[in-house]
């Protein structure tokens, strides 16, 4: 096995010990003027061996081990009444498997599409949300990462605008978003086929509404793309740009709470349509390449996404997507269509109220125009292995356990099980381990 473990993540490493300390610190006074918070996550993952006959540039290689940190500062203040501003700075280092390549549905979403061995410190986020409350019972707020304490009326305008993940807004779900405490696959936090706005480390600029009305939620959000896909610098002036939609409702089935989200993007910009990128490649003799044949064009695509709790300590969820497979994703992954069904199930059963496990099963596929895009040694966002002579779509199994020894401090063990990465047949199965150390206050 091939282990990536630089002696500087030694030293980030002591930081999951000392930060759930600080939240002694804390302060959780009701309204809060300000507040700080903290997390680091680390995650050590590796892969065993498996069928490899061959491979190209976007490859999973197989028996290989890779280590992620990263360290996040969480500072807010309330200007005013409703206003809030927060600065998310981060440190991060490391590397996915294969630097994040060769599985659409990636196994790290703590795994960045840039990888360095030293430790680099980026602003992650920076933006203003301004709550405006309409009318409707008041509810107490808690303290959080950023969000400040307080209350909000149920119905409520709130605006948020600046830089951020699209997914802090879109997409959301109780059981599966966040790869710091629950599933770390990509297409189980996220769905698969949502190629929202992004540079590589997945945040954008743009702004967001969300009008809340009883049972009722609609989002709309603008956002700048990449300047070039999967790419590590945003646009500036929305000369290419997203436009996201989603519907929220919710509800209680049996007594017990759930949402409903439909979401829909549509991707304005320069982008390569693949029969395009075929033609090309067969009439010069080279391998297809989307790049050559940009044009300024439009994607579109939508999902549906279910929460649902069963009992106080039994959740299920599920998500299914498409977009449109003539034309190459942009800043997400590489998937047309995805489907995922999973559980999570609270440890209070046992003794262990504080501990979780999650299962999840995710099939992601891709369009036939895109197969022989691949097959024809295109590259994709992710995956690439030179020639698809047998595709097929990748089904993906997640399984994890959460322990938490002490509260701020979580230990995970997870296992994916891969067949198909990068929808080919004719490598793998991939069987993934991973060990998360998450601490927060």
């Amino acid at each position: 096995m091939v282990s990536v473990f630089p002696k500087s993540a030694a030293a980030a490493a002591a930081l999951f010990f000392l930060l759930p300390v600080a939240a002694q610190a804390q302060d959780t006074g009701d309204p809060q003027a300000f507040a700080v918070h903290g997390q680091a996550t680390m995650v050590v993952q590796g892969v065993g061996g498996f069928d490899d006959p061959y491979r190209g540039p976007n490859s999973l290689t197989p028996e290989q081990v890779r280590e992620t940190i990263d360290v996040t500062l969480y500072a807010g203040v309330r200007p005013w009444a409703g206003g809030e501003l927060w600065v998310n700075p981060e440190i991060d280092q490391g590397f996915g498997l294969s630097n994040t390549l060769g599985v659409a549905g990636f196994p790290s979403a703590e795994a960045y599409k840039v990888g360095k061995d030293e430790p680099y410190l980026r602003l992650q986020r920076l933006f203003f949300r301004q709550t405006i409350g309409l009318d409707g019972e008041a509810s107490a707020v808690a303290p959080a990462m950023n969000v400040l304490g307080g209350t909000q009326a149920a119905n409520r305008l709130v605006l948020t605008l600046g830089k951020f993940g699209i997914g802090d807004v879109f997409d959301t779900n109780r059981y599966a978003h966040d790869p710091r405490s629950d599933f770390l696959n990509w297409s189980a936090v996220d769905t698969g086929s949502f190629d929202y706005a992004a540079d590589a480390w997945g945040y954008s600029t743009g702004v967001a509404t969300e009008w809340y009305q009883g049972a009722w939620t609609l989002r709309a959000g603008l956002f700048n793309l990449s300047k070039v896909p999967n790419g590590e610098t945003l646009e500036r002036d929305f000369r290419q740009y997203q436009v996201d939609i989603e519907v929220e409702h919710r509800h209680l089935l049996g007594g017990q709470p759930g949402a409903i989200r439909i979401t829909a993007f549509r991707n304005r910009g320069r982008f390569g349509r693949f029969d395009d990128a075929l033609a090309l490649g067969a009439a010069q003799g080279q391998a297809a390449d989307t790049s050559l044949v940009r044009q300024r064009t439009t994607r579109m695509g939508a999902d549906v996404n279910v929460e649902q709790a069963v009992t106080s300590t039994l959740g299920l969820f599920a998500r299914a997507g498409f977009a449109d497979g003539a034309i190459e994703p942009y800043d997400f992954t590489d998937i047309d269509r995805t489907a995922q069904l999973g559980t999570s199930l609270n440890g209070a059963g046992w003794g262990r109220t504080n501990d979780r496990i999650g299962l999840v099963g995710i099939v992601n596929g891709i369009s036939r125009d895109h197969q022989r895009y691949l097959d024809a040694g295109g590259l994709g966002v992710l995956v690439g292995d030179g020639k698809l002579p047998h595709p097929g779509s990748e089904a993906i199994a997640e399984a994890y356990y959460d322990w938490q020894p002490r509260k701020g401090f979580d230990v995970t063990f997870d296992y994916q099980f891969v067949a198909n990465p990068g929808y080919n047949r004719d490598r793998g199965p991939a069987n993934v381990l991973a060990l998360r150390l998450h601490g927060g206050f």
